[in-house]
């Protein structure tokens, strides 16, 4: 197995570096976060470069040719064949080759680099009306680059085609060095910035071999294997479609095997109008599938596929399983989405009306005597609309979901067949799972006939890897016996290219090799893709390689549910498969550090990866390693990944395994045992508020601390307060209470009147309120009890696990008798519901105990709190901004905040859509990292409270949040407990505030 070594110091990256102005990265952590995709493959890259502009592009050409090295552009990393791992250099160009150049309302076009992500070019073109639709389920991270290097398909090609049929002209950086801009072949035979000699040669190519080319492409909607030579076929050879000849479409599906793109012309479309969808319920999946040839003749926009393995996973990912009870009704074996959009509503009305007339007239209706049941649920609400295409998109996380050691494998998923062989199709390639021990989840783009499937494989295993071949081999003889494509979609790369000789004839395979060499004579693009390409099964090239293991290491947290070493850390680890749906850039709440730096190490893809190198001894130093820590470096915990990460990959969990790594080989700093015993001094501090507040009020003091402590000067750290909530209560006093108030170390210290409001309502509602305390230990008195966070996030873990169990026992016999726990800080108090079970094991900490431990405005809106006198009054403020704490919204508790809020009497409650705030515990505070955290909360955190008004009270949950709301927005943040109790006085429930203790 191979060792990823640093390399940093070598001549060739010395050179890079002296020559270009962006990123030279031949460090061991980006090699290896850049040596896979979204394949099974893993090729380690010579290095990796960060380019700022197009002569950063052609130098590093340059080089590579000098050096004898190979380079391949890479866009989202998202390619599912192997296309973008390759062992020369990799050049990412996301971070800074993403500008949009030109848009032309008026003709419908625009010019972009190729590192622009779909998403953010839609945005910007939705104002103008107009978008590019080639729409691919990966457009959060997708760029124009790839999905043209790639002939992207998307849902709707039905309506609009393939990337080729939507790009106008290419400027290209050939292999030699030198530019060109390929496009449709003007009158006269003008070859516009093509060579001529190259023009004239591939047009003879396409003469020569027209009707070879007519006899060898299939003819299927969708067809994206080799090089597009029927893009050459003259106009007025009888096999043409017609179309003047464009010499961008060579290039559109080469993988960057002959040309590097440089700015790309794009055709736009004119944005479609309200929809209506159709959902098609069939008790068995063959049924669907002989269906869709009728269906389609309604003409809709795409006919998509779910089928009932899909379904079935969908329901255990928390985030979909609210959306499946919207429009699943009872239990079918697949599901087609019919998608009408066109310019008049009253058309797709009348279409919807039809798709229910000919699934009657197929013999489908729900409940009907004499019909099979079926039929169709109408998605007529553009919200609803919206959340069931995202189901769709997510459909190969959410099939990848499956924590077994077997994984569904990318390798036969996109073949392409005609509508009236689908049926037989699908069934004889289930039948040849079935032969091989596996099956496979079915969905995606029936209206084509390209339906995405991946078989279950152990690719860990010879037996696994044997399986793949044989399946590969009869599924490529399967389709070419319905005369379809074994490449419908998603290219080529390593998985595809061998069967090309199979599929298109060895004189075909000759002309690719012959148009490759004549494009890149050295082989310095992208090579053995296409042509001359590696056995598919060529393990040596494969994620999981002859050899690969992961020894066992102890770890903090138990995984449950995974597989592998560290009581399930290995499996968790390996769950990402590199989909990329954490480099989105709006929306929800992943992955924020990314989105502030743009950088793969700041995916939490970039640290799974990895992680996992680390874990099978491809990065030197395991878990404690420098590789490990700079792609930590930046993670927040915000625990986004929890949630929106169809593979639920917890990268804030997994930071606390290697900051207890890192932690036992090198011990804490200064600053990072501050942050861990804080708990534990701060009674102590808040004693003495002048004196520990002095560091705010001496800049030299706090410019000492930042060159001693690593904290930021220009930061202010929370105010010690010297009137710090106090907690009278014994342990006993617990067991006779409705409620019981758990007071963090943050509100506590910093920010009493929040605990103090809290108090005060739950009291008002006639509640008996008791305190979270300990009993006295050796002698000491009573101490106020810890989640055990700051010593968990800092590495020390056996401390952590000493204050869980302490507050374990402490609050055994009250929750061991139902009464809750209400606490005011999410990343507190949510602790109980993750780290604490899984630090100290289920047979301390019951399942039971998970919900009786609540935040303030879930307790407030449980049915626990219905029944009690909770009437609220109008208060001062007429609107609240509302911010949520990442963890808040990992687990699904903005929807109490909201419930609570609105219950106030004339009260607007807005809830920002944010990110982190950035803050995140000492990461603002934390002088490397100070700057990270500022572009973070300026996203849209702070620009959204600069611009609330000043009868707009702003709440936020999490301490951090609002000391970062205050530093950077100059605004005063409040906990919700603060305007509920406001409301309370409102409605003449408390006449007083009550006074600090």
């Amino acid at each position: 197995m191979q060792i990823i070594r640093d390399a940093s110091q070598s001549p060739l990256a010395r050179r890079l570096g002296n020559e270009i102005a962006g990123e030279v990265m031949f460090d061991p952590g980006s090699r290896g976060r850049y040596a896979t995709d979204a394949s099974i493959y893993q090729m380690v890259p010579a290095g990796v470069v960060v380019p700022r502009s197009g002569d950063d592009v052609a130098a590093v050409l340059a080089t590579a040719r000098d050096e004898g090295l190979s380079i391949t552009m890479r866009g989202g990393g998202t390619s599912q064949c192997g296309q973008t791992v390759n062992s020369g250099i990799v050049l990412d160009c996301v971070p800074h080759l993403g500008r949009i150049l030109e848009i032309d309302v008026e003709n419908r076009s625009a010019v972009v680099e190729p590192g622009v992500v779909l998403d953010t070019l839609n945005r910007v073109l939705k104002p103008h009306g107009l978008w590019f639709p080639v729409d691919v389920s990966t457009g959060s991270r997708a760029t124009i680059g790839g999905m043209t290097a790639n002939n992207s398909c998307g849902a709707r090609s039905r309506r609009y085609g393939m990337m080729r049929d939507n790009v106008i002209a290419i400027d290209a950086l050939m292999a030699d060095g030198t530019r060109a801009r390929f496009g449709a072949l003007t009158p006269g035979a003008n070859f516009g910035a093509v060579d001529a000699g190259l023009a004239a040669d591939l047009l003879e190519l396409g003469r020569v071999e027209a009707s070879e080319i007519d006899a060898r492409f299939p003819k299927v909607d969708r067809r994206v294997g080799g090089y597009n030579f029927d893009a050459l076929i003259p106009p007025e050879a009888a096999e043409s479609d017609g179309r003047p000849i464009n010499l961008a479409h060579l290039l559109v599906g080469s993988e960057g095997t002959l040309a590097i793109s440089e700015r790309i012309t794009l055709k736009l479309s004119p944005l479609p109008g309200a929809k209506l969808t159709g959902v098609c319920h069939f008790p068995t999946f063959r049924e669907a599938m002989e269906a869709t040839q009728h269906l389609v003749k309604l003409d809709p926009m795409g006919v998509e596929l779910i089928d009932h393995n899909l379904i079935r996973l969908a329901e255990d990912n928390a985030v979909f399983k609210p959306i499946l009870a919207e429009f699943v009704r009872g239990e079918p074996e697949a599901l087609l989405l019919v998608e009408f959009a066109e310019p008049e509503m009253v058309e797709n009305r009348r279409r919807l009306d039809a798709l229910h007339d000919v699934m009657s007239d197929l013999g489908f209706a729900f409940g009907v005597p004499g019909k099979r049941e079926g039929g169709v649920v109408e998605a007529t609400d553009p919200g609803l609309q919206a959340r069931i295409g995202e189901v769709r998109k997510q459909g190969l996380n959410i099939m990848m979901s499956m924590k077994s050691e077997g994984k569904p494998v990318s390798f036969v998923e996109d073949c392409c067949v005609r509508l009236e062989d689908l049926a037989d199709y699908t069934e004889n390639l289930t039948a040849i799972f079935h032969k091989h021990g596996t099956d496979g989840t079915w969905y995606a783009h029936a209206s084509v006939g390209t339906l995405h499937v991946r078989p279950v494989l152990n690719l860990k295993q010879d037996t696994g890897v044997k399986a793949l071949r044989a399946i590969a081999d009869e599924a490529m003889a399967l389709v070419q016996s319905y005369q379809g494509s074994h490449s419908g979609e998603h290219g080529d790369g390593i998985v595809r290219s061998e069967f090309h000789e199979r599929m298109f004839g060895s004189r075909m395979v000759r002309n690719f090799r012959k148009v490759k060499e004549r494009f890149d004579p050295t082989g310095v693009l992208n090579p053995r893709k296409i042509v001359d390409a590696p056995r598919m099964d060529d393990r040596s090239l494969m994620r999981y390689g002859p050899g690969y293991t992961v020894p066992e290491v102890d770890t903090v947290l138990d995984w449950p549910g995974h597989k592998g070493a560290g009581r399930g850390l290995q499996g968790a680890v390996e769950m990402c498969n590199n989909n990329g749906a954490c480099r989105k850039l709006e929306g929800g709440v992943m992955c924020p550090s990314y989105r502030a730096t743009r950088e793969e190490r700041d995916s939490v893809r970039g640290r799974a990866n990895t992680l996992r190198l680390a874990l099978s001894g491809q990065i030197e130093g395991g878990l404690a390693s420098a590789p490990v820590a700079e792609a930590m470096k930046h993670c927040v915990g915000c625990k986004a990944c929890r949630r929106e990460c169809p593979m639920a990959v917890d990268m804030a969990a997994m930071k606390s395994e290697a900051a207890r790594a890192r932690a036992e080989l090198r011990g804490l700093h200064l600053r990072e045992l501050l942050v861990a015993h804080m708990p534990a001094y701060a009674p102590l501090a808040a004693r003495f508020p002048t004196l520990s507040n002095l560091r705010n009020r001496s800049p030299l003091l706090a410019k000492l601390m930042e060159r001693v402590v690593g904290l930021d000067a220009t930061r202010p750290l929370p105010e010690w307060r010297g009137d710090w909530y106090r907690t009278p209560d014994t342990p006993e006093a617990m067991l006779d209470a409705d409620v019981i108030l758990f007071a963090d170390t943050f509100n506590r210290h910093f920010e009493p009147e929040h605990l103090r409001a809290a108090r005060r309502v739950l009291e008002a509602a006639g509640l008996r309120v008791a305190h979270a305390v300990a009993g006295a230990e050796d002698g000491r008195p009573e101490r106020s009890l810890c989640c055990g966070r700051t010593y968990l996030s800092t590495g020390l873990a056996d401390r952590a696990k000493v204050e869980m169990a302490r507050t374990a026992a402490a609050l055994a016999p009250a929750l061991s008798r139902g009464i809750p726990v209400v606490g005011l800080e999410p990343s507190c108090v949510l602790s109980f519901r993750d780290e604490v079970p899984r630090v100290l094991g289920r047979a301390v900490w019951p399942a039971e105990w998970d919900g009786r431990v609540m935040l303030f405005e879930e307790y407030l809106a449980s049915p626990l709190a219905q029944g009690h006198n909770l009437p609220l009054g109008p208060v001062a403020a007429r609107k609240a901004l509302v911010h949520g704490h990442c963890h808040q919204k990992s687990y699904g508790q903005m929807g109490p905040v909201e419930a609570v809020l609105r219950r106030i009497p004339g009260l607007e409650v807005e809830v920002v859509e944010t990110s982190c705030c950035g803050m995140a515990g000492s990461f603002g505070y934390q002088a490397e990292t100070a700057e990270v955290s500022r572009r973070m909360a300026e996203a849209s955190l702070v620009p959204a409270v600069r611009a609330a008004d000043a009868d707009t009270i702003i709440l936020a949950d999490g301490t951090s949040c609002r000391h970062q709301i205050a530093d950077l927005a100059e605004r005063e943040a409040v906990h919700v407990a603060i305007i509920v109790a406001e409301a309370m006085d409102a409605a003449g429930i408390v006449d007083q505030p009550m006074a600090a203790e």
